[in-house]
């Protein structure tokens, strides 16, 4: 037997009772092109060098219809497509990506995958070094806000665990989650409801005890698989366009963390 505590979830001026909270990483804790952009650009700078010189600038123009990036005129990543393969995909699915373009053109199939596991390395790397972090607006203040109240507190997330790991690590912010759930933790990644089910037994949860927190409509998806009670949307664009273009199946949109508010609703003996 134990205590059992209920959660006021407040979304604007929307309330909802929650036993916990789970959240996606990428685009959802941190920000996603600080890290991801510049992790992506070392990728295809490295993996355009295994190529003839003629053809180096061809693999980097492809890179934003292949990752779903958008680029300046200097070629830097500046956004992203939130339902797009570097957003969404795990990190073997977006090797596979490059590595098949290696061998349309003209690579072996394993000396392309060969290639990129290395470009990934050499990436990971550069990350290393810089460690490119961001929090998105409100978060500390909010993770702060849960700890004080011992709400539990999941990541979800389509990137490996022991990365993920890193990247809370790098943040400062690990402490705060019970558990991580990364893509290696699971048979079926996103949308699929593994991951909140997973993470939810290992807070003591069910799945409609717990909100879900994410970027992409494929964490929507996951969360309304799983039968949680609240799909959150995080995004940078304007809400109306937000939800009729790529998250279309949250049950609230939000900006910043600051537009959530949380208390405690009920304590109970369980």
């Amino acid at each position: 037997m134990g205590v059992i505590t209920i959660f006021n979830l407040r979304v604007h001026r929307e309330c909802f009772p929650v036993r916990g909270l789970l959240f996606d990483k990428d685009g959802t804790l941190l920000e996603f092109v600080g890290l991801w952009g510049r992790w992506a650009e070392a990728l295809a700078r490295h993996y355009s060098e295994y190529f003839p010189s003629d053809a180096r600038q061809h693999i980097v123009d492809l890179i934003p219809a292949l990752l779903g990036v958008d680029v300046d005129s200097e070629g830097h990543i500046v956004d992203y497509d939130c339902n797009g393969p570097l957003a969404m995909a795990s990190t073997p699915d977006v090797l596979a990506v490059l590595a098949w373009h290696g061998y349309r053109l003209g690579l072996p199939w394993s000396e392309a995958m060969t290639i990129v596991r290395r470009c990934k390395q050499l990436a990971d790397e550069e990350m290393q070094n810089t460690r490119p972090v961001q929090a998105l607006p409100g978060l500390k203040e909010f993770l702060e806000r849960c700890r004080e109240l011992r709400i539990p507190l999941g990541v979800v997330t389509a990137d490996d665990t022991f990365e993920a790991e890193k990247h809370l690590e790098w943040m400062g912010i690990r402490q705060y989650f019970q558990v991580v759930i990364g893509n290696d933790l699971v048979d079926l990644g996103k949308p699929n409801p593994e991951m909140v089910e997973k993470a939810c037994w290992e807070l003591r949860c069910s799945p409609n005890e717990v909100a879900v927190i994410g970027d992409t409509n494929g964490d929507m998806k996951m969360g309304r698989a799983a039968g949680v009670s609240l799909t959150i949307g995080i995004c940078s664009r304007k809400l109306t366009e937000s939800r009729d273009s790529y998250l279309h199946d949250a049950d609230a949109l939000i900006t910043d963390y600051s537009q959530i508010g949380i208390e405690v609703l009920s304590t109970d003996e369980g």
